[in-house]
């Protein structure tokens, strides 16, 4: 006995492998029970799903296309969804697409659109200077502009005292040179 008390798992039994013949009789059973039952319920009824998609490609009626339905992988093909939600997912020829109707726009799509019209919309009212940051810019450039006049008519009167300063400097000494 392994320590612990316990006997040896699953894991360490012999591997059984099937044979490529029992392989070979099970799909043949398979097949045989298939063609019993497509002779038992008629050809239509019960039939290939690759029998019934020839037929639909044969130019028939749009109807019939819907109602096929893609043979259902392991436990779907047995259990019936009665799923309100669920999307059953058509196929469309080329011929059905419509590629020149509108497109309806995600969520976020629409979203982006209005966001870029609404931004759009502000410019032009702060160029027209009707928005309240726009009056705001235009008030503190009016005081920049008189500060910016006052400042350059100082230095003006400044340059003109000072040219005064030094005329009257020259004319005091040529008129001592002049004595």
């Amino acid at each position: 006995m392994p320590k612990g008390g316990r006997k040896g798992g699953h894991k360490g039994r012999a591997r059984q492998y099937t044979s490529p013949e029992e392989i070979d009789a099970q799909l043949q059973a398979e097949k045989q029970k298939e063609e019993e039952e497509q002779e038992e319920g008629g050809e239509g009824a019960t039939g290939d799903p690759k029998k019934e998609k020839k037929s639909l490609d044969s130019d028939e009626s749009d109807e019939d296309d819907e109602d096929y339905q893609q043979k259902r992988k392991g436990v779907e093909g047995l259990i019936d969804i009665e799923n309100p939600n669920r999307v059953i997912q058509t196929t469309k020829k080329v011929t059905q697409l419509d590629l020149d109707g509108p497109k309806e726009l995600s969520r976020r799509e629409r979203e982006e659109i209005e966001k870029q019209k609404a931004k759009e919309r502000y410019m032009k009212m702060h160029l027209a200077g009707k928005t309240e940051q726009a009056k705001a810019d235009l008030a503190r450039l009016a005081i920049i502009r008189k500060q910016r006049e006052e400042a350059a008519r100082k230095k003006e009167e400044e340059r003109k005292a000072k040219d005064e300063a030094a005329m009257a400097g020259k004319r005091l000494q040529s008129l001592s040179l002049n004595k």
